[in-house]
Order: C-alpha cells, then sequence, then structure tokens
C-alpha cells in the first residue's frame, strides 16, 4: 500500500499550513489546488524546497486543475472567504455557499471515495451543504470545529491555573459559533476538575465561577479575537493544526474521540443535522458517536446552539442551496 493522496481545496492561510504540516508529519502525498494561477504551485514548491532540512520525503503538487484531486484519500476543503472584522459568520453565507457548491460538485467527480473535511465557514452550514451535494455518507463528511474550540479552552484554562496545556483535557460541544457549548464540568487537569483548582486558587465558589465563565466567554469569541488582532484575515495556524488531527486519526486509525461536526441521527435528541459533538474518528471517517448524560443546564445550551444550526441550513435553503 503506497503512501495515503491528501488533497487540500483552498490554497490559502490554512491551505498553506495545512500543506507543510502534512509533509512535516509525513502523512500523505500532498495535492494543494486553488484557483488563483501559479499561487498553490509556488506554496508548495517553497514547501518542498525545505524538504532536505526538515527531512520528509512526500510528493507536493500545487494545481488549479481539479482533476489533479483524482482518487485522493482524504480531502480537506478549506476554500471560502475569510472573516474580516465586525463580518459575522452567518454574513459569509452566500459567498461561501456559491464556492462550497463548485467544491463539492468537483470532489463527487474525481475524488468519489475521499473522506472529506470541512474548515470553510460558516461550519455547520457549509458540512451541511457538502453533504447535501456529493451524496456521501455521512461519517464521510466531517467539519473542523470542536478539536480547535477545545484546544482554545484548554489553553486558556491551562494559562489560568499555571499549568502545562498537555495535561488539560477540555471539551466543546455545539455548532462553531458564538452559541458553542464548552463543558465546564468536565475541564480537567489531568483528572482534577478544573472548577475544584480554580476554587483552591481563588478560595471563593463564587470568584472562581466568575473566572471560569470568562474563559468559556473567550472561547466562544476567540475567532473574532484573533480577526480583530490580525486585521486583514482570520485564524490559520491553529484551525490548520485541528485538522491534521483529525487527519492523523484517520490515516493511522487511530479511533480517537475527537469532538468533531458530525451528522446526528438521534444523538443527543437530534435528528438530520451536523452539530459539534464527541465522535470516535478512524480509518472510515466518524465511525461512532458518544452520547453522554447532558446536566439540564448543558442540555439547554446545546438545544440554543442546535437550533442556531438549524437556522443557519434554513438561511442557505432561502438562499437557494
Amino acid at each position: 500500500m503506497g503512501r495515503k493522496k491528501i488533497s487540500i481545496i483552498g490554497g490559502g492561510q490554512i491551505g498553506g499550513v495545512l500543506a507543510q504540516l502534512i509533509a512535516l508529519r509525513q502523512l500523505g502525498d500532498v495535492v494543494l489546488f486553488d484557483i488563483v494561477e501559479d499561487m498553490p504551485q509556488g506554496k508548495t514548491l517553497d514547501i518542498v524546497e525545505a524538504s532536505r532540512i526538515d527531512g520528509f520525503d512526500v510528493s507536493l503538487k500545487g494545481t488549479n486543475d481539479y482533476k489533479d484531486i483524482n482518487g485522493s484519500d482524504i480531502v480537506i476543503v478549506t476554500a471560502g472567504l475569510p472573516r474580516k472584522p465586525g463580518m459575522s459568520r452567518d454574513d459569509l453565507l452566500t459567498t461561501n455557499a456559491k464556492i462550497m457548491q463548485t467544491v463539492a460538485e468537483n470532489v463527487k467527480k474525481h475524488a468519489a471515495n475521499s473522506i472529506a473535511i470541512i474548515i470553510s465557514n460558516p461550519l455547520d452550514a457549509m458540512v451541511t451543504l457538502f453533504k447535501k451535494i456529493t451524496g456521501f455518507p455521512a461519517g464521510k463528511v466531517i467539519g473542523q470545529a470542536g478539536v480547535l474550540d477545545s484546544s482554545r479552552f484548554a489553553t486558556f484554562i491551562a494559562w489560568e491555573l499555571g499549568v502545562s496545556v498537555k495535561d488539560v483535557n477540555a471539551m466543546v460541544l455545539g455548532g462553531h459559533g458564538d452559541t458553542m457549548v464548552p463543558i465546564v464540568r468536565y475541564a480537567n487537569v489531568n483528572g482534577i476538575p478544573a472548577m475544584e483548582l480554580l476554587e483552591k486558587k481563588y478560595k471563593d465558589k463564587e470568584k472562581a465561577s466568575e473566572v471560569m465563565n470568562a474563559m468559556v466567554e473567550r472561547t466562544k469569541m476567540a475567532g473574532g479575537e484573533v480577526v480583530k488582532l490580525l486585521k486583514t484575515g482570520s485564524a490559520f495556524y491553529s484551525p490548520a493544526s485541528a485538522s491534521i488531527a483529525m487527519v492523523e486519526a484517520i490515516v493511522y486509525d487511530e479511533k480517537r474521540m475527537l469532538p468533531v461536526c458530525a451528522y446526528l441521527n438521534g444523538e443527543f435528541g437530534v435528528k438530520g443535522y451536523y452539530v459539534g459533538v464527541p465522535a470516535v474518528l478512524g480509518a472510515a471517517g466518524v465511525e461512532k458517536i458518544i452520547e453522554f448524560d447532558l446536566i439540564a443546564e448543558e442540555k439547554a445550551l446545546l438545544d440554543n446552539s442546535v437550533t442556531a444550526v438549524k437556522g443557519l441550513v434554513v438561511d442557505m435553503e432561502r438562499l437557494g442551496f
């Protein structure tokens, strides 16, 4: 069995970092597609010219022709306009739905057996549209959101508690937007609840709750915070790394339990929608949704998030997609 073929649709900021990370980790041969002439060719040439230094030996190809994604094992879709300051994820809907339509038609035509990871925003709507157009099995169309949102949440907890982020476990569910649901109850440092450690630090339950709530809010708005600071685009290093965690789980059949945007068929009381939930990721894509009991407050927050996702899908259908 040869190396996996991993195609990236969209050669912008995220696409370039993805191509480099795949090469550095030798996860497979890379095809970087973009409609901008010569740009993906330039990026892949730049990356591959460091192969001797970085010690990787995979093939990288930049292209403006969808035919080159033929026979891909994994397709990662980053295509779409990034958010600009003051722009909500929903503002992006019409523009990016048009782009996604073309992408999905071409992936269906040239890479019908691939597993697709979607990064484009507004995420929940874009994954839904891609699945609708391609008709791929639900487990082979996955959105990247929860891995990134959970990493952001874990980072803030680590900073606050003065511990290594490697020891922090945190999980964010729901839509990839302002209604996402960081699950505070299960956030922990090597098994010790983060809330317990915060209460010890502040010797005051109320203050600990206040600090945790601030971290939850910062997690929800983390993408916007980066957009505001960059002024000319949106986050790209962290979304690329989050997608690579998913790619590795699939390539190496790791059966990792990761929060991803997956199609629900009754789990968590949701049927027929893509929502961020914990799932087992392996060679077949999403192999299992992991359901767990939510307390009333968490369930209400998740239901609210699902309502927002449904609203996005309705808006997209109203716009003719």
